[in-house]
């Protein structure tokens, strides 16, 4: 069976449904082993944003030639909100690395996101290895706000332009041929981070809105 040209929600378990609407029930893959870590709390003390990217050893993020992004975004001048819109590009460069990779337990993601938007992850990534394609084209975002409480904790929400992306199958080498457009090609996304010990602003949770208005062209 094909599956459905529209690129689901990378970070979120509510995004693999929509992956898999057209499929029947039989179709979909059962529940993977739990992400280590995914069940963090918020007992360890993190350090000031000062220097986050001396003091993490961060994973080296490779991804396919033909998956490009295009991230609008300008910096904000604050050196807090800069560093949050630059480790949620990472965080979504590592989910589609490993779904390149075919590894639904992929350390790059997992280094960048906990809780349930790292077990979203895991669930997405895994949709993409049960089916073997991975995630070829453009993908862009723009529209960015953050909004920081404190100094550990930002919100921030942010659109996607997925027009230009499409699925490959890794074994074919096939791209699958675009839809007709639709204002489903645009996602609105809404994410809670928070600064960890190692100076990362990691992704907890993430929702999203397909077609949201305030996303279209």
């Amino acid at each position: 069976m094909n599956r459905p040209l529209r690129l689901a929600t990378a970070a979120l378990a509510a995004s693999a449904a929509l992956l898999l609407s057209s499929c029947g029930s039989e179709d979909k893959p059962k529940d993977d082993d739990k992400i280590a870590g995914a069940e963090q709390g918020d007992e360890q003390k993190p350090k000031a944003p000062s220097e986050p990217e001396q003091r993490a050893d961060r994973p080296k993020i490779e991804l396919p030639s033909d998956l490009t992004y295009e991230f609008a975004w300008a910096k904000t001048g604050d050196k807090t909100k800069d560093a949050v819109l630059a480790d949620t590009e990472q965080y979504v460069k590592a989910v589609d690395l490993a779904i390149a990779e075919q590894d639904p337990l992929h350390k790059a993601y997992r280094f960048y996101s906990e809780g349930t938007a790292a077990a979203g992850s895991q669930k997405f990534v895994k949709e993409y290895v049960d089916y073997k394609d991975r995630i070829t084209g453009e993908k862009r975002y723009f529209n960015a706000r953050v909004d920081l409480s404190g100094t550990k904790k930002a919100g921030l929400v942010y659109c996607e332009d997925q027009r230009k992306a499409h699925n490959k199958n890794i074994k074919t080498g096939k791209t699958a041929a675009a839809g007709a457009p639709s204002k489903d090609d645009f996602v609105l996304y809404s994410s809670r981070l928070r600064l960890n010990d190692k100076g990362v602003w990691v992704t907890e949770t993430t929702t999203s809105d397909r077609g949201n208005d305030t996303c279209q062209p």
